[in-house]
């Protein structure tokens, strides 16, 4: 309310900045679209990204490396920082001083991508991309403590482009058309449907050779992420029973964490099984405190990534790459 009635500032950078965020809190899928930005861009312009780190140790600005710990920077930052050379990661509390000090360090930047900005808006982004789940579209939704939402549903007139993600690989007109008349978009906004790709079972540890049994009874979904219900989808179709143990989003796990998964996973009535984790969970599992167990373990995370509808990349891609285009600095 006080950055809409101007007394609080929002700061506005000569500089090609993209916010990812959403309305609610939990998992919309921001991290996927965040990989799926960089894969667009990094062959023709140097990419930065800037979060806050949710969940770190310490405060401040810190640049991510292939060294950096988890607990100092964060799950997501550091999957980013793993999957992509060349890409600067960047977390700051304070987004105006994150980008400030990203310019400064690299003036060579093409553009910035803000994650889970929405309504970090000290930082005014030249393009805002809002997120809303395909099974809680924020027009379905109520603000905190009866709903999931942040902040009313009137915040999503500051987005330029609304993304429904998670939809059905099969999406029919008719259901494009009911959500675009539920989400009641402005007329200058693009409204646009993607939906996830899950990737083939990775095992945590390279070096751990295990072999993935013919045909899986069970399979042990180990999850910390916002919204599992997807991946959960996904995995009852490649079994014939799924367990699920569910921690809270970004969660730390501990050694007693670890015990009673062991214990749950040796506890299943079959050889046939196997532990599955996601990629954000792996950052926070694959440290080496934890190895000595984890190890022991047929465990194996999913990656996945995100894709659109039809016509609906092209028209994402276009509207990305002519935006960072003509925000281009001279260097």
């Amino acid at each position: 309310m006080l950055f809409d009635l101007r007394i609080l500032k929002e700061r506005a950078f000569d500089h090609a900045i993209i916010s990812i965020g959403n309305l609610s809190v939990g998992g919309t899928g921001k991290t996927p679209l965040i990989e799926y930005l960089i894969r667009l861009l990094i062959p023709n312009n140097t990419v930065a990204t800037l979060s806050r780190g949710y969940g770190r140790k310490g405060k401040g600005f810190v640049l991510a490396s292939k060294r950096s710990n988890v607990k100092y920077i964060g799950d997501e930052p550091l999957q980013v920082t793993k999957k992509f050379e060349g890409v600067r990661v960047a977390v700051d509390e304070k987004r105006s001083r994150g980008v400030q000090l990203l310019l400064e360090k690299y003036p060579e930047n093409d553009v910035i991508l803000l994650d889970d900005a929405f309504q970090h808006r000290y930082v005014k982004p030249g393009l805002s991309i809002l997120l809303t789940d395909y099974h809680r579209l924020y027009s379905d939704d109520h603000v905190l403590p009866s709903g999931t939402l942040r902040e009313f549903r009137s915040g999503a007139k500051r987005a330029d482009i609304i993304i429904v993600t998670k939809t059905p690989k099969i999406f029919s007109p008719i259901t494009r058309r009911r959500i675009l008349e539920e989400l009641k978009p402005e007329p200058d906004q693009t409204v646009l449907f993607s939906f996830l790709i899950y990737g083939n079972f990775m095992p945590l540890y390279d070096s751990v050779k295990i072999e993935l049994p013919s045909k899986l009874t069970n399979i042990l979904l180990v999850s910390g992420i916002g919204n599992d219900y997807p991946l959960r989808e996904h995995l009852e179709r490649l079994c014939t029973e799924l367990f699920s143990l569910r921690f809270q989003d970004h969660h730390p796990y501990t050694e007693k964490d670890l015990e009673k998964i062991q214990k749950v996973f040796r506890d299943l009535p079959t050889q046939k099984k196997i532990i599955v984790t996601t990629e954000k969970d792996m950052m926070r599992l694959k440290t080496p405190e934890f190895s000595s167990i984890l190890k022991s373990l047929p465990i194996f995370y999913i990656p996945i990534e995100v894709t659109f509808h039809g016509t609906d990349k092209e028209i994402f891609d276009n509207e990305i790459i002519n935006y960072v285009r003509k925000n281009k600095r001279d260097h």
